[in-house]
């Protein structure tokens, strides 16, 4: 294990940086007699860390033997849970394990541990054509400066898709005619959860507005960041690591009136911890999530009323704002490889070169709903002839995911200061706003009063008013940073 902490660390990034002669594109350091072990912090759990704990074991006993890599895999629990434990081993805190070798990284966390000098720029370990093999967004995710360094390598990607409980959509869908084109689009998706909203309604006439969510959504961030983009405004506007900000007023009332407003309607619901909780609960029969998470889809509803029964999925184009521009969030994390030897690095991008050539990336892709990140390997037809068994859930995923990707701009906010702290705003302000407001709008319902009339305070320019001013205050706060 290596020793690298606070001075020892930035010495060990400078030494990299002058020792030049190995790498990619030289003589390579490692000497197969005295292997080097590699230490690889990720947050898999469950069958994405079967697969990457897979996807090792074979490097090890094939690759890193003849080359002298031994690789180790530590899964660190959550996405906090990593970020917090890389911080602490980066800046030498008291108790903190010594800082690993690759860990994963989205851009912020990337970008604040390289700003303590901890981040290893893997540029000069790789070719041109080695670098122009990739998904070029995903390699400009790691160019923190504009000039074209590599500080976080992609590993495996994630967009969105929408997911449905095709066996209570069938039934709905039956008696009123509803199809999926009327999902296509965001304001689809809203005209058709009212549409469910009242036909659940109508299935109780004794009992007044008591309809079903048709809806839910994961990550409010991205329905924030992305349906901005889409309406022609970038939330977040990088330049040389400061953010400037563009909270823009008409169009964050429109993503309001898409999402606020049918949610506190009962229109859309959240009630578990992720949407996929939901579809397993029965309380709503469809989610916008990451293709990653549909491994995680509920094979049976168990309903509060004590039903239990099976459902199959379906899976659906995330849905983007009529007549908006084409584009699709960008997300899951990358790799950072962080300051330590020659040999150490080397053998540390020996690795995820390895891992994604394309027959192993799409293995693990199939295997765990992420995305392959060459451009070869992210084509449906690469994916379906590569010999690897995949489940009906799976190809299913990965064929909305992958047309998402190739029909659309990738976008995702480029690192500053900060920018997950001004982030975590977007997830929370609107969605704990709503489920805090559709509380109240129950408790109406309850006491005798309408939808209508429960309802009406919310859906005033009052009350969005006075929530936008309270949020851009919220986020003018990192602007400049």
């Amino acid at each position: 294990m290596r020793q690298m902490r606070n001075g020892v660390l930035c010495a060990a990034l400078g030494m990299t940086m002058i020792l030049t002669g190995c790498g990619g594109k030289g003589k390579t350091p490692l000497d197969p007699g005295n292997p080097v072990t590699i230490e690889v912090w990720n947050y898999y759990n469950g069958d994405q860390l079967t697969a990457f704990d897979g996807l090792v074991k074979e490097f090890n006993e094939t690759v890193g033997k003849e080359k002298g890599i031994i690789v180790r895999g530590s899964s660190q629990g959550s996405v906090n849970d990593l970020e917090t434990n890389v911080m602490a081993s980066l800046k030498g805190e008291v108790g903190a394990a010594e800082v690993p070798n690759i860990f994963m990284a989205y851009a912020d966390t990337a970008y604040a541990a390289d700003q303590l000098g901890g981040i290893a720029d893997i540029k000069k370990y790789l070719t041109e054509e080695e670098i122009s093999a990739y998904i070029d967004s995903y390699i400009k995710e790691g160019d923190f400066s504009g000039r074209g360094e590599i500080k976080i390598f992609p590993m495996a990607k994630s967009t969105e898709v929408l997911v449905l409980n095709k066996t209570d959509w069938d039934v709905f869908a039956a008696e009123t005619g509803a199809s999926y084109e009327d999902l296509a689009d965001v304001e689809g998706l809203v005209r058709t959860a009212r549409a469910y909203y009242e036909w659940t309604d109508a299935k109780t006439p004794d009992v007044a507005d008591d309809g079903r969510a048709l809806y839910g959504r994961d990550a409010m961030a991205n329905y924030m960041l992305i349906g901005s983009m889409q309406l022609g405004t970038e939330i977040f506007q990088v330049t040389d690591g400061k953010m400037t900000l563009n909270f823009d007023r008409e169009t964050v009332r429109k993503l309001w009136d898409n999402y606020y407003i049918p949610f506190v309607k009962g229109y859309f619901a959240a009630t578990g911890r992720f949407r996929s909780d939901d579809i397993k609960t029965g309380n709503v029969i469809s989610y916008v999530g990451s293709s990653s998470s549909v491994s995680f889809f509920p094979d049976t509803v168990n309903g509060s009323d004590g039903e239990s029964y099976s459902i199959e999925m379906e899976v659906l184009p995330c849905p983007g704002f009529a007549g908006g521009a084409a584009y699709a969030v960008q997300q899951g994390a990358g790799m950072a490889v962080t300051a330590g030897s020659e040999a150490e690095i080397y053998a540390s991008v020996e690795f995820l070169k390895w891992f994604t050539a394309d027959e192993q990336n799409i293995a693990f892709s199939v295997r765990s709903g992420y995305l392959p990140v060459k451009k070869t390997a992210n084509d449906k037809a690469a994916i379906l002839n590569s010999g690897v068994e995949i489940s009906g859930k799976m190809e299913k995923t990965l064929e909305a995911a992958v047309d998402m990707v190739n029909g659309n701009t990738t976008y995702t906010t480029e690192a500053f200061e900060d920018g997950a702290r001004a982030r975590n705003i977007l997830e929370y302000a609107m969605s704990d706003r709503a489920v805090e407001d559709r509380g109240t709008v129950a408790e109406r319902l309850a006491s005798g009063q309408s939808l209508e009339e429960a309802a009406a305070e919310f859906c005033t320019d009052a009350c969005f008013d006075a929530w936008y001013e309270e949020t851009l205050k919220k986020l003018q706060e990192y602007e400049g940073q």
